[in-house]
């Protein structure tokens, strides 16, 4: 039985990739690569790869990218697409861990989900062959959903794979895909979403920013997902809460370096001051966590911090906008 690697999102072209390889009785072991700024779930929403990867009946490994892969974003040899979204480095990196995956559990070859001229800057002919190559899977890299388009690669032409049985679906057109799905009897997959958190214009703003001011680490990565963000006039970052779930996440991605600021008695966000310990910079977070709690109308709140409470006033509107980063 042949085996393969398949790169899977969790999307229903990953999923379709899935089905035509087990129509063609190959033994899937599926990798999902995991970014510090991956879209939080929904409230209890299922981690979706995790999900639809049980309901094809394919083990699923999961592969947090870390410093590595944040040094890549910093400085990608082929460039940004609209928003800081290094599409084909990206593709090249996370290829070469299914590369070297494939070589680790002898594997016969990788396959991916997708479709020629499906994405502007990764997924056209001339950049999936640059990818293939730099990757170190020239004809090990299998695109079932558009094969036919392509060079036969080495399963192929191995007669590990049929190649009469695999497609040529091309373009951003997603009713080939849903016809397809409807024949394999697939009818739970999700709605087209909005993709990587890099091609989002907000985000890749506040990306840019934290990485101007030395903020690489996973953690302060992890949290650009979440919050208002706020720059102080020493430097340093206050985020702010917007709901419970936001402020348990605060409270979970806190170091001891850093201050947690929070309402007393009266309902408001959990408010991070990243590593300070100047006293300027409490109290300006504490009257920003007061201007965001139930009682900003008040002239004065009080708010926790440590051991300690202090009693402030909300920071005005015009003001905070000068420390408004997003």
């Amino acid at each position: 039985m042949p085996k393969a690697v398949v790169l899977f999102s969790g999307g229903l072209d990953s999923i379709l990739a899935c089905a035509l390889m087990q129509e063609q009785n190959v033994s899937l072991t599926a990798l999902h690569f995991l970014p510090p700024f991956h879209p939080l779930p929904k409230k209890d929403e299922r981690f979706l790869p995790r999900k639809m990867a049980h309901q094809l009946g394919i083990p699923l490994k999961i592969i947090p990218l870390r410093q590595e892969y944040i040094s890549l974003i910093k400085n990608p040899r082929y460039g940004y697409g609209a928003g800081m979204n290094p599409c084909i480095d990206c593709r090249i990196y996370i290829l070469t861990l299914a590369r070297n995956f494939m070589e680790r559990i002898g594997a016969d070859f990788v396959v991916t989900g997708e479709v020629l001229g499906e994405r502007p800057m990764s997924q056209h002919r001339q950049a999936m062959e640059l990818i293939e190559r730099k990757s170190g899977l020239t004809g090990r890299l299998l695109r079932p959903l558009s094969a036919k388009l392509l060079e036969p690669t080495w399963p192929e032409t191995q007669g590990l794979i049929n190649r009469e049985k695999l497609l040529a679906i091309q373009g951003r057109s997603r009713k080939p895909q849903m016809e397809l799905a409807a024949k394999f009897g697939i009818r739970e997959y999700p709605n087209p979403a909005g993709g990587c958190l890099l091609t989002d214009k907000i985000f890749a703003r506040r990306l840019r920013e934290a990485l101007a001011h030395g903020e690489e680490t996973v953690r302060e990565l992890k949290l650009l997902r979440i919050g208002r963000h706020f720059r102080l006039n020493s430097g340093r970052k206050v985020i702010v809460g917007r709901n419970e779930r936001e402020n348990r996440i605060i409270n979970n991605l806190s170091r001891p370096a850093d201050t947690i600021l929070e309402p007393v008695d009266i309902p408001g966000p959990t408010v991070l001051l990243l590593n300070s310990t100047s006293e300027e910079d409490t109290l300006t977070a504490a009257r920003i966590c007061a201007r965001y709690s139930d009682c900003k109308q008040m002239s004065e709140v009080k708010v926790g911090v440590r051991d300690k409470i202090f009693l402030v006033s909300p920071i005005e509107d015009d003001k905070i906008r000068n420390f408004r980063i997003d």
